[in-house]
């Protein structure tokens, strides 16, 4: 089959484009014809490496898949050959208590395709059955496949995490990132008041605004401190929603209301921050970690598309081969929401 490699942590010459052997699926496992798989910024942190993580290379990166069923492990039942599908992104074990429990982002054995093990930069990967789900209906494979990952960590951050309430009041940053993008229109769904948004050009402003949010700030010509504290006043806002990390995460504490909970599920710009432990303390406030979430929440996630209330937002298509440019794009944040690779 054709697709990419990384074989080496890197610079973009490290994602090597080549033909691989094709994946067989072990017995309780499917084969997958690709037809589109999503970037995340998960696939950069893959090619670049990450400080203290290490990767099962070589490895296929793409987190995001839909595509047609191609073949069954022997002990495969109740799926077709050429069904039309879309991957959960999330791998675990499906036995024990937490999984039963639907924390299934819990597991001790849980991994993410792409990360630990082959994802979608290819015209086939292999996942176990558990993980395949009826395309959704009215989706095409490309809308699909901007779907899983950042909708499923926007809503398991929103409501798992940090639930969020209706009447309440949400500060998300970088309003076109796919995770924000996702979490601007679950903000909105679950009855958020003030639903404001950050981010660099009132392009991507503007298109937030489109999704649900009711207040845009520009951070390159604004403090979004100042901003935020015009519109929700001293008493701040219940949720902060976050994956930047570093000084923005540092500087949204202060905003955030007695009782408030800060989510994070990201650290683009920089791992650490100084946090005043006396408010944390004394305003009886949270900070919260969120990665992923259960497969049972996607599914119920889902239903919200074929009901038109939650839409994926594609910033553009491009053929897999050319994923090198496409990282480039999403590394210069270059979009608004997904770039999705098509495979022919």
């Amino acid at each position: 089959m054709r697709g990419f490699m990384i074989k080496r942590h890197g610079g973009p010459e490290n994602l090597e484009w080549g033909d691989w052997p094709k994946p067989e699926p072990a017995d309780d496992e499917i084969r997958l014809r690709v037809r589109a798989c999503a970037l995340n910024r998960l696939d950069l942190w893959v090619r670049e490496g990450v400080p203290g993580h290490t990767f099962p290379l070589p490895l296929v990166p793409g987190s995001e898949i839909a595509g047609d069923i191609d073949s069954l492990g022997k002990e495969v039942e109740k799926l077709e050959a050429g069904s039309a599908a879309l991957l959960a992104p999330g791998v675990s074990c499906g036995l024990c208590p937490r999984c039963v429990a639907g924390e299934d982002m819990l597991c001790r054995h849980y991994g993410i395709l792409g990360e630990h093990r082959d994802g979608g930069y290819a015209e086939y990967v292999t996942v176990p059955a558990r993980n395949v789900l009826p395309l959704p209906t009215g989706l095409s494979y490309v809308e699909a496949a901007a779907i899983p990952l950042v909708f499923l960590t926007a809503w398991h951050m929103l409501t798992a995490r940090a639930a969020l309430q209706p009447g309440e009041d949400v500060l998300l940053h970088a309003a076109g990132s796919g995770v924000s993008s996702a979490g601007i229109q679950i903000a909105r769904l679950l009855g958020a008041r003030h639903i404001i948004t950050t981010a660099g050009s009132d392009a991507k402003l503007e298109k937030a605004r489109a999704l649900g949010a009711t207040h845009a700030i520009n951070y390159a010509d604004s403090d979004f401190v100042a901003e935020t504290r015009k519109i929700v006043g001293k008493k701040g806002v219940e949720v902060v929603f976050d994956h930047v990390g570093g000084e923005t995460f540092e500087r949204s504490l202060p905003v955030l209301a007695w009782g408030g909970r800060a989510v994070l599920c990201g650290a683009t710009t920089a791992a650490e921050a100084k946090v005043n432990m006396r408010a944390l303390f004394f305003k009886n406030q949270s900070i919260l970690g969120s990665t992923m979430g259960g497969l049972s929440e996607l599914k119920q996630l889902l239903e919200f598309f074929a009901s038109g209330s939650l839409v994926p937002v594609i910033d553009r298509t491009m053929p897999l081969e050319r994923a090198v440019e496409a990282q480039a794009a999403l590394e210069n944040r270059e979009l608004f929401g997904k770039i999705v690779l098509t495979v022919d």
